[in-house]
């Protein structure tokens, strides 16, 4: 049976199923903060960074407790469930923890930094019983629903091709050190990555160029930006269960990440990391191109019109079909309006929320897959089911990355 959380339960001292759930903050920076203003079913209980004068702030200004090592905050009965904003290499093992700790859990994409992170962290959610929210949150917002849902429900016809933003792959990092600020904990910031000097422009997300774009710690803005979009795309063509059978670089030669060896911004990395647009295939027919659409969604062309959906707002040519309706048959998407009151309802309920675990891992994949196609450069076949590249051993190699101890996944 779901193991059922405090605030869900009521007798013996315990809050009653109207009482607020214990949220606890894994990582309160930049994405921490924004992601603070909870229902109000929820309270927060306890925040953790690496950061000790940051997590002492912010423990300070909401009045609840600040950790250091989210383990010790794992073991607090007040938290119910967790929020984990920490830097991409970050989330599988905090996620991995907090489901084997008995947490519900929200964790922001993109959900990994490798395809086998992601089926690690679905694997916990299920023996676990988890409610585990992807932090994707178009797929609560009202505009990428109804556009998402003209072309599921075939109003502009059978899909003939789909055109997504020409995301950017990451680049390599040889910044010079700098003093690490008091109160941080660089080395356990770097988590599984091999340490290396700090310097401010490593540890900002999006600066001079930020680790969103450096291959340690992420996979650039294809899976910075690129798990919004291509999620929209998943869910648009009804592929929340599966993805592409094939992908494939516009020129057959592998990327040759530059290296930033002084801070500077993201443009030549990006130009160079986004030259050759990729394209992949779905076993049913729809070819995607990395291309002139939106960064938050995608162009989708059928054979009776046309759907843009993208940064909260869709249109469609002709502009009719925006009021067409529905066939009777016609799937119908999940109504959300609000992404934390998704998952909180579907904490009390104990069901999947609306971009449960496995629909965040299967859209950070084709992210995945999709760097993996550059830095090979060529084309590559894809099982959805057994998650392996077929027969291409090198290929396979990019689907998981080293780990220094003590940061080593554990079993699910």
């Amino acid at each position: 049976p779901w193991h059922v959380p405090a605030s869900a339960m009521a007798g013996d001292g315990n809050p009653g199923a109207n009482e607020r759930i214990g949220i606890g903050y894994v990582g309160v920076g930049r994405r921490g903060l924004q992601l603070m203003g909870l229902p109000k079913e929820g309270r927060i209980v306890a925040v953790c960074d690496v950061h000790a004068m940051r997590a002492e702030a912010v423990a300070a200004a909401r009045k609840c407790r600040a950790y250091f090592d989210y383990r010790k905050l794992l073991e607090a009965k007040d938290v119910d469930a967790v929020i984990i904003a920490t830097p991409d290499h970050w989330h599988a093992l905090v996620s991995i923890h907090a489901c084997q700790a008995g947490k519900d859990v929200y964790t922001e994409k993109p959900l990994s930094l490798t395809v086998r992170e992601g089926r690690a962290m679905v694997q916990a959610a299920r023996k676990h019983q988890r409610v585990f929210q992807t932090g994707s949150q178009r797929r609560s917002m009202k505009h990428h629903r109804l556009g998402c849902q003209l072309v599921r429900g075939g109003v502009i016809g059978k899909i003939q091709s789909v055109v997504a933003h020409n995301y950017p792959s990451p680049w390599l990092c040889g910044l010079p050190a700098q003093a690490v600020p008091k109160g941080l904990l660089w080395d356990v910031w770097c988590g599984q990555t091999e340490p290396r000097p700090y310097h401010a422009d490593i540890y900002a997300p999006r600066g001079n160029p930020g680790w969103i774009s450096l291959m340690p710690y992420s996979g650039g803005e294809m899976t910075g930006n690129g798990s919004h979009g291509l999620d929209q795309i998943q869910w648009a063509l009804g592929m929340d269960d599966t993805g592409p059978v094939e992908i494939w670089p516009e020129r057959e030669e592998p990327l040759q990440a530059p290296v930033y060896m002084s801070p500077e911004s993201r443009q030549r990395g990006d130009a160079a990391c986004s030259a050759n647009r990729v394209s992949f295939r779905y076993a049913h027919g729809p070819v995607v191109t990395l291309d002139y659409g939106p960064e938050a969604g995608a162009v989708f062309l059928g054979e009776k019109g046309k759907v843009v959906v993208g940064n909260d707002r869709f249109s469609c040519e002709p502009p009719e079909l925006a009021d067409a309706p529905l066939p009777p048959d016609a799937p119908r998407l999940e109504v959300s309006d609000n992404h934390f009151e998704n998952w909180f309802a579907a904490i009390k309920a104990r069901r999947r929320p609306i971009a449960d675990v496995e629909i965040g891992h299967r859209s950070a994949v084709i992210c995945h897959l999709c760097n993996i196609a550059r830095w090979t450069g060529r084309r590559l076949r894809w099982d959805p089911v057994g998650e392996l590249f077929v027969g291409d051993d090198e290929a396979n190699r990019y689907l998981d990355r080293p780990r220094r101890k003590p940061y080593e996944l554990p079993e699910p």
